[in-house]
């Protein structure tokens, strides 16, 4: 217990002047006891709603909606705050210095007169940006789905498979879904990209096989001619709940496992499948989850045994470092890649063809989107669900279509 107390302390002091900083902006533009009140009191009760969440689940629960929707109504509500913060805070050190310049300097230097309440109405105009983006992204924007259309020319792609569409999901997350309509409406949305083949990139549950039980009618209405193929993901594994036993576990990894024949994937365990079309072929590689800093079970050499380097290939991996560290320079030569896992944090700003940025990026080279090295391709997508935040802010959830074209590479 000592080892958090530490931990405990410099989060309460970093919480203490957030909520310092904002309360003093408040004060500033009103005398109204009812707001402040009502700001205080609402304060108090998101922290104790996400005390009382974090005691009272076990860690055998995994994360739950109760603790995703606790710590997303906290992020809506502190990072405004920290805008004040950083504000407000600024404005404290320049009153400090102009204090110092009149204790040392021949003059008196006065501060403008009014100063302080303006400085608190932009701050709280300010901080009002990222509450409503927050708060829109909780209520609307995780079900703000975006179909986004690539066209990848390869000089090698069998001349059968000229113009055959690819439509890619990831990060299900089915633990996190709370509205039944809504997600009947992205699968919907997927089958009326009419693609050849859907595929599947990791992360079907959170935790839980039986995150999935209420979702399976839903999801098993996928169309695709050509097949249905899956890999596994970090979060498939069960590694983020404490099991009452190793079997428990075991047995969760099959259920999982089981998942996917019912809504009729064919799942890839480190194997592949040659998909035939007037008597050409393409191979669907499917690795186990692969991360740098995360589960390892993927084996590239495993998956691809009975392959030869001329063959033209499409590679699962749910997560990009796999191609980043060991793909993407792999003599086998894998032309396109296809992952998940980062979701683009969830959060951050994109404006097509301008500029993009997610917190994400400082973590992952190739965070979101279509990325090309050497000639060969990887789409990082940005995920169908939601975790951890229940929520999405500017990184909309993604349904990708990727259309094969022979012709000359677009490198």
């Amino acid at each position: 217990m000592a080892r958090f107390i530490i931990p405990l302390l410099i989060f309460s002091t970093i919480f203490f002047l957030i909520e310092f900083y904002a309360f003093q902006a408040l004060k500033t533009v009103t005398k109204s006891k009812i707001i402040k009140w009502v700001w205080i009191i609402l304060a108090i009760a998101i922290y104790l709603n996400l005390f009382y969440t974090l005691f009272t689940t076990p860690r055998s629960a995994g994360q739950t909606k109760a603790f995703q929707f606790a710590a997303g109504f906290l992020i809506t509500f502190l990072i405004p705050k920290l805008v004040l913060l950083i504000i407000m805070f600024g404005e404290d050190v320049v009153r400090v210095i102009q204090k110092l310049i009149t204790w040392v300097g021949p003059g008196e230097t006065k501060p403008l007169a009014g100063r302080r309440a303006f400085i608190s109405k932009i701050a709280l105009g300010l901080a009002a940006i990222p509450f409503t983006s927050f708060l829109y992204g909780i209520i609307k924007g995780r079900y703000n789905y975006k179909v986004l259309k690539y066209e990848i020319a390869f000089n090698d792609l069998p001349d059968a498979f000229d113009g055959f569409k690819i439509t890619q999901i990831s990060d299900i997350h089915s633990g996190s879904f709370t509205n039944k309509e809504k997600i009947q409406y992205g699968v919907d949305l997927i089958n009326e990209q009419k693609s050849d083949i859907i595929l599947f990139t990791g992360d079907i549950v959170n935790n839980k096989a039986d995150e999935m039980d209420d979702w399976i009618d839903v999801f098993k209405n996928f169309e695709a001619p050509y097949g249905k193929f899956s890999i596994l993901g970090n979060h498939d594994y069960g590694d983020y709940v404490d099991w009452n036993s190793k079997e428990d576990k075991k047995k969760n990894f099959q259920d999982v496992k089981d998942i996917h024949p019912k809504i009729g994937f064919d799942l890839l365990l480190n194997e592949n499948r040659f998909i035939e079309k007037d008597g050409q072929k393409i191979a669907i590689v499917g690795v186990e989850n692969w991360g740098k800093g995360f589960n390892q079970a993927g084996n590239l050499e495993e998956a691809s045994k009975g392959i030869n380097k001329e063959d033209f290939k499409i590679l699962m991996s749910h997560d990009p470092s796999h191609w980043e560290y060991k793909v993407k320079q792999d003599e086998l030569h894998y032309h396109l890649t296809l992952s998940g896992h980062t979701h683009g944090l969830q959060m951050g700003i994109e404006i097509p063809g301008f500029f993009r940025w997610s917190p994400s990026q400082y973590v992952y080279k190739q965070w979101a989107g279509l990325y090309e090295e050497f000639g060969r391709y990887i789409n990082v997508n940005r995920g169908f669900g939601y975790h951890a935040f229940p929520g999405r802010v500017g990184i909309w959830p993604e349904i990708t279509v990727i259309e094969l074209k022979k012709g000359t590479s677009n490198a």
